[in-house]
């Protein structure tokens, strides 16, 4: 019987080596899924006879819904790359497109409760964040998280009782103040306390539930002041942020009022879609560099804050 070759029991020629890496693969799924959404809402806006049946479906024309996907997918792209932006840049384009308050907040917050679950699990995924193993980002989270429902009631009770100006001035200090000083320790490693994460959370979220935004700045600064590194606390802001939108989504439904679904459902989609690519930014990211956007990108929201007040 003729000796049997090694190459009998050779293994096969496929191997996990062979696949590109995870981020081409990502960055492929990525294109095919967005192209595939704007060619869609593109080919049912200029097929003869189709955009009524469609406008009747979405609640929008096509060309508004295709509109509202691609502005989403573009701020919660920054929201999840920095920790802030998304209702501070969103909110005010979807009120100069016409559409109301009562339209436009519950929707952001449905939008952001998903996309927020989301980017927590992909920054864990990416390993831009351990949750399961780092006890200080998870009480960091809680923290943040049981703040929110504090400050939402502090922020009805003050609403009625202080001026606006100042306590929009007030809060828009510390973010300047928040922005300088991490630019000025951008390459030092800050001790971390836990007290300053609860008074940033508490100020945070009382701002959220006063004024409706500026709770990404305020978290993921006063994070990084606070000792965290910039990747943890870009991802801790969106898991948080996620639980402070819950509270207000419920506390909306719980007055009777509705979901405006045509314009929940792009922002959500679109928003969903920008997490992938996001998370992989901040995995490709330098701590140092992400500090220093992250300060910079504080500096330049509060300074916008300051000139709207002013």
């Amino acid at each position: 019987m003729p000796a049997l070759s090694k190459t009998h029991f050779s293994q096969p020629h496929f191997s996990l080596s062979a696949l590109p890496p995870l981020s081409s693969r990502r960055t492929r799924l990525w294109l095919l899924l967005v192209g595939g959404v704007t060619g869609l809402l593109l080919t049912l806006h200029y097929l003869p006879g189709w955009e009524t049946p469609t406008q009747a479906t979405l609640g929008l024309p096509t060309l508004s819904v295709l509109a509202i996907f691609l502005a989403a997918l573009t701020c919660e792209y920054m929201d999840s790359s920095l920790g802030m932006g998304y209702g501070t840049t969103l909110t005010p384009v979807l009120l100069l497109a016409g559409f109301e308050p009562l339209q436009i907040v519950p929707a952001v917050l449905l939008s952001e409760l998903m996309t927020g679950l989301t980017a927590g699990l992909l920054h864990q995924r990416d390993g831009n964040v351990d949750f399961l193993h780092d006890a200080r980002a998870r009480k960091t989270t809680l923290l943040l998280g049981s703040l929110s429902g504090v400050g939402a009631l502090l922020a009805v009770w003050v609403a009625i009782s202080i001026s606006k100006f100042w306590l929009g001035l007030f809060i828009t200090a510390i973010i300047l103040a928040m922005g300088v000083i991490i630019l000025l320790t951008r390459n030092r490693q800050v001790p971390y306390r836990a007290s300053g994460i609860v008074a940033v959370g508490a100020v945070a979220a009382f701002n959220k539930g006063l004024s409706g935004g500026g709770y990404g700045p305020l978290v993921t600064a006063g994070q990084v002041v606070s000792g965290l590194p910039a990747k943890h606390a870009v991802a801790v802001t969106s898991v948080a942020e996620s639980l402070t939108c819950l509270i207000g989504l419920l506390g909306y439904l719980a007055m009777g009022k509705q979901i405006a679904w045509e314009l929940a459902m792009p922002l959500t989609l679109g928003a969903l879609l920008s997490v992938p690519m996001a998370t992989l930014t901040i995995k490709r990211t330098t701590e140092a560099g992400l500090r220093g956007v992250v300060g910079g990108v504080t500096l330049i929201l509060g300074g916008v804050a300051l000139l709207k007040l002013l």
